[in-house]
C-alpha cells in the first residue's frame, strides 16, 4: 500500500509563478484587472510576504494606471501578465496601440490627468516598451 505524502498543503513561492488576464478593453476592465493583480497578490503574500507593505499599493495603482491607460488610449482588447520575479514582481500590459506613452504635463487644478506615466516611473525600478505590429507591450518590474 502506497502512501500519499504528507507535504505542507501551503502555497510555495514557486508555485506563485504568474497570472495572466485578458480583457476587451471596456471601462470596467480597469477595476477588473486590478481585482486580478489583487488576487494575485494574496496568493504571493500567502508564500512570501512583501518587503514593505506598501509595495502591495504600488503594484495596484500600477495595475491600474496600466489598464486606465489601455482602455484611454488603445482601442480594443488587453492583456495583463503578472509573474513573480527572484526579487520582485514583473507586470506586463498588452495593448493594441503602437504609439509608446509619453510624459504629459501634471496640472492637478485642471483635471485633464498627465501623472499616471510619472506615477509608473517613480513607483518601479525598471520600464520598458516593445512595440509590435499589433501594438506594444509595456514591461515593469516592482519590488516584493
Amino acid at each position: 500500500m502506497a502512501s500519499e505524502s504528507r507535504r505542507d498543503r501551503t502555497l510555495a513561492g514557486e508555485e506563485i509563478t504568474s497570472r495572466i488576464a485578458s480583457f476587451p478593453g471596456e471601462l470596467h476592465d480597469v477595476t477588473d484587472a486590478r481585482l486580478v493583480a489583487e488576487e494575485f497578490l494574496f496568493d504571493l503574500a500567502r508564500a512570501s510576504a512583501p518587503s514593505a507593505p506598501e509595495h502591495w499599493d504600488d503594484i495596484l495603482l500600477v495595475v491600474t494606471e496600466l489598464a486606465a491607460n489601455a482602455v484611454q488610449y488603445a482601442p480594443g482588447p488587453f492583456q495583463l501578465r503578472l509573474r513573480r520575479t527572484f526579487d520582485g514582481v514583473h507586470v506586463a500590459m498588452h495593448d493594441t496601440s503602437v504609439t509608446e506613452p509619453a510624459p504629459r504635463p501634471f496640472h492637478p487644478h485642471s483635471g485633464g490627468g498627465g501623472i499616471g506615466w510619472h506615477l509608473i516611473h517613480t513607483l518601479c525600478d525598471q520600464v520598458s516598451v516593445v512595440t509590435h505590429d499589433d501594438g506594444k507591450d509595456i514591461h515593469v518590474f516592482l519590488p516584493w
